[in-house]
């Protein structure tokens, strides 16, 4: 059987890539700031989105990393773990800096985990689960193409209109109104995620008759971020659990 071709565009940077961040960036802890800085770097340590580096010298007075012993390659190259200190907040593992083989605009900056910070800023605006990426696109269109969504042969949901969502380096997702969606055969879940971004989702479902077969095949985003403005209060269904058909043709 041929293999079916990627029909969307794949991440291109490669793991090592370094550039600078020309916004502004901070991380909190307790209320907090741990760092405050304008020097940031991107750092990828695998394609599809960077981590923030940060200079050391533009750590906030009382801020103390500590050496843990464990070195690991990042991406490229190594960097040794360090705790955090500020205050009476302690975090373990909170990060890493890296090694004297490190390139030199790398050397002299240390990359933090991001839980273990409690919140991280570029300019004012909260940023959430990983820095966005600048070779990253996402865009929320309307479209007149009509979507259908199966299971098994039977239809979860059949809309005459979508709001189709192109994400560099993920399947396009397409975003029906809820009028259209068989909710008799669907389940709320608790799971909640965040995306840097699309925000936060408002809500899952799963399968009502598996839900642990099929978990979580549907979301709604219906307070996103003002680039995709577009999907609030839609939802979509996660395409690798279920059947699309779209404009009569499945993917």
């Amino acid at each position: 059987m041929a293999t079916e071709p990627v029909r969307y565009p794949s991440a291109i940077v490669p793991v090592g890539h370094v550039e600078p961040v020309p916004r502004r960036v901070r991380g909190h802890l307790g209320g907090r700031a741990v760092f405050d800085t304008r020097r940031a770097l991107y750092v990828w340590e695998w394609p599809p989105y960077p981590q923030y580096t940060v200079p050391l010298d533009d750590l906030a007075e009382g801020v103390a990393l500590s050496a843990e012993g464990e070195t690991r390659t990042l991406g490229a190259w190594p960097a040794r773990r360090h705790a955090l200190r500020m205050g009476s907040e302690v975090r373990e593992a909170a990060a890493w800096v890296w090694d004297e083989e490190a390139p030199a605009p790398v050397r002299g900056t240390v990359r933090f985990e991001w839980e273990a910070l409690d919140g991280w800023f570029e300019e004012d605006e909260p940023v959430f689960v990983h820095p966005r990426s600048p070779y990253s696109r996402v865009d929320a269109l309307r479209s007149s193409s009509r979507v259908r969504v199966e299971l098994n042969g039977e239809p979860l949901a059949d809309a005459p209109h979508c709001v189709t969502l192109f994400e560099t380096g993920l399947p396009t997702r397409y975003y029906l109104d809820r009028a259209y969606v068989d909710w008799t055969r669907l389940v709320p879940s608790d799971t909640v995620t965040r995306c840097p971004y699309k925000g936060t989702t408002s809500g899952y479902w799963s399968l009502r008759s598996a839900p642990d077969a099929h978990p979580d095949i549907l979301w709604a985003y219906d307070f996103p971020t003002p680039a995709v403005h577009r999907i609030a209060g839609m939802v979509a269904f996660y395409g690798e659990q279920v059947d699309l058909l779209v404009d009569g043709a499945p993917l």
